[in-house]
């Protein structure tokens, strides 16, 4: 495989090699339905689809934006953009089970795997309405800072409120 990619013998076939082997011994559990306190509806739209007609790679990252940010908005009351201290994204990542497809009707099921003092840990999937199984799993960091001077800074009360019953107890893997 190595020389199918022009890598063999070379410090980056090392490197590819453990990287490969690494994510593949290491990889958490697929999540499933149960492990997300609250779905948001996400519509796809055709512009979502690219030449391979599914949902582009990048597309996934606006869906974990927009229903974050929803969640936030709604449950606070609160325009979130107004607080002192805003949420900037600091990590990302999307692992792809299933493809989907405009005119697909999503729901983006959100947890909070860790709430620290600046920082909140978001769990994601991504279904297709009806279905069961996840088309994809996100994690999604968002870190507070101050709007004005770009510091960290605690999370807004009304922002911890709103996620504590988002909090998922730790997975245990078997």
């Amino acid at each position: 495989m190595m020389a199918d990619i022009g890598l063999a013998g070379t410090h980056n076939a090392r490197l590819f090699r453990h990287v490969v082997t690494t994510s593949m011994s290491e990889r958490p559990p697929v999540p499933t339905r149960g492990d997300f306190r609250v779905f948001r509806p996400m519509p796809t739209r055709w512009m979502d689809n690219d030449v391979y007609g599914h949902v582009n790679n990048v597309v996934y990252y606006s869906y974990f934006d927009t229903a974050v940010n929803g969640y936030l908005i709604d449950t606070t009351g609160t325009d979130i953009r107004a607080l002192p201290a805003i949420g900037v994204v600091a990590e990302t990542s999307c692992r792809y089970f299933e493809s989907v497809s405009y005119p697909d009707a999503l729901e983006v099921g959100i947890a909070v795997e860790r709430l620290g003092r600046s920082s909140i840990v978001y769990l994601l999937g991504i279904f297709v309405q009806g279905k069961p199984a996840i088309a994809a799993a996100g994690r999604f960091v968002h870190v507070y800072v101050d709007s004005s001077q770009r510091g960290t800074v605690p999370v807004p009360e009304p922002i911890r409120v709103a996620v504590t019953p988002l909090l998922a107890p730790p997975r245990v893997s078997g």
